[in-house]
């Protein structure tokens, strides 16, 4: 087994706890931001020097830590789990021990119409799929349509609802929201995706489909007159949109971070964490890497503590308040680093066979399970797993929500069982087959499903089975 050795940190007080909470709840992007903001206290430093994050000892070359990732005589599936620092975001290859390149590696490049095709082809007809084509050439730096469904049917003779069809697949890949029309229509679908996996503050779709305007004056008293609520429910709801939504999908993180995206107004995606194989090669463990957005060390600054004791008594008190939140930013970032590893080695251990092999053979997982066996509380797994995202070993992105989803192995299941079907089955006949896979679910949330996975209903299908 992979030994996993961790800091004895232990939150002593309320603002190192509420920092912690702060600090977990945020995206390695916005990680990178708070770091540099506490980088103007000039009681706090970066050095040149390579230490791991969790024991402290020092790497010269870099890469994995040599004694906190150090297999043991029975190493079995246990993953290597470990703090990546990385300077620019510049992606490294997993369980290498060489430097950072000068300069951005240079793979091919995947705009936005391509990575989301790329996505969906496989669940498109093959007549379809040009149609797809067409919808994502029509794109905007923002990722909305520019044309008419109607333009589109007349334009391949076909019916305006099957041109929705192939869109509402569209909207349900990465990003959530793309091929919309609208803030508000992409709002409303990542709203749709999000409550299969997690909870939504019932608000939530209100406010976007009637109180759009009100929302963005931030009139939060003007919102819940309208919606006959109070403003306390309003600011839940609202807190939860800013937070997990964004109206504009094209400008969302999106791609491979081994393959950036590159053109015009794109933003590069970089995930929080990647998954991968030791040295690349899919026989060896499994390799997590929660990343850490600088290449350095984080200290205090030993100059300005001395210069602290030898300074007058007005000017001391002020000197000292920098460097308790110099030595309290510390001890938080390692505390965050510590929780996620703790958690990740958990999620990738419960869900080995979901990373390696694809949705179907997802867990059923929650929050609260991974909180009793960290023994923390299920607020602090719910905001490590808030906004954070994955890349799997087969490159693909996915939102580190994903290991709690309980309808991936069903949807997958559901959709096999289409893909094969002689005549068009009914929901209440997929129950059963469903069923028989070991997979108790009601009809209607068969239908649920089948919609989730752009699939028509059975008379609907018929039409377009070979005779």
């Amino acid at each position: 087994m992979f030994q996993l050795q961790h800091p004895q940190i232990r939150p002593v007080t309320t603002a190192h706890l509420a920092q912690t909470m702060t600090l977990l709840n945020q995206t390695v992007d916005e990680l990178y931001e708070q770091i540099q903001k506490e980088l103007a206290n000039p009681a706090l430093e970066l050095v040149e020097e390579h230490r791991c994050p969790t024991c402290h000892r020092l790497m010269p070359g870099g890469g994995m830590c040599p004694v906190c990732s150090r297999p043991s005589s029975q190493a079995g599936d246990e993953p290597v789990v470990f703090v990546s620092p990385r300077e620019d975001f510049y992606p490294s290859s997993a369980g290498s021990a060489e430097n950072i390149p000068d300069e951005p590696l240079s793979p091919a490049v995947e705009d936005l119409p391509t990575y989301v095709l790329r996505q969906i082809v496989s669940d498109l007809e093959v007549n379809d799929r040009k149609i797809a084509a067409y919808l994502l050439t029509h794109l905007d730096e923002d990722g909305f349509l520019t044309v008419p469904l109607n333009d589109v049917a007349r334009y391949f003779h076909i019916l305006p609802s099957q041109v929705e069809q192939i869109k509402k697949i569209i909207q349900r890949a990465d990003p959530l929201g793309v091929g919309s029309y609208t803030p508000q229509e992409a709002l409303l679908v990542q709203l749709d995706v999000l409550s299969e996996t997690r909870y939504v503050p019932a608000l939530s779709g209100a406010i976007v489909r009637e109180g759009m305007d009100l929302l963005s004056r931030h009139q939060y008293p003007e919102l819940a007159r309208m919606l006959k609520t109070t403003t306390a429910q309003i600011q839940e709801a609202v807190k939860f949109i800013s937070e997990n939504l964004n109206p504009f999908p094209g400008r969302a993180h999106w791609g491979d971070v081994r393959q950036p995206s590159s053109g015009g107004g794109q933003t590069y995606y970089y995930p929080d964490i990647i998954i991968s194989y030791l040295n690349d090669i899919p026989d060896n463990p499994l390799v997590v890497e929660i990343i850490m957005p600088l290449r350095g060390t984080l200290r205090i600054n030993q100059l300005f503590r001395q210069a602290t004791r030898q300074a007058s008594e007005d000017a001391k008190e002020g000197m000292k308040s920098e460097l308790d939140r110099a030595a309290l930013f510390v001890k938080c970032l390692q505390q965050r680093n510590h929780t996620m590893q703790r958690m990740m080695h958990n999620v990738v251990v419960l869900q080995r066979d979901y990373v390696m092999h694809g949705d179907r053979y997802i867990k059923p997982l929650t929050r609260a399970q991974i909180s009793v066996e960290l023994d923390v509380h299920e607020s602090t797994i719910s905001r490590a797993v808030s906004n954070k995202t994955v890349q799997l070993p087969n490159k693909r992105i996915i939102p580190l929500a994903s290991f709690f989803d309980r309808s991936l192995n069903v949807r997958t299941a559901l959709r096999e069982l289409i893909e094969v079907e002689r005549n068009p089955l009914s929901d209440s006949q997929l129950v059963v087959m469903l069923s028989k896979q070991g997979y108790d679910v009601a009809r209607r949330t068969v239908a649920k499903y089948r919609a989730m996975e752009g699939i028509l209903p059975a008379h609907l299908r018929r039409v377009s089975l070979p005779g």
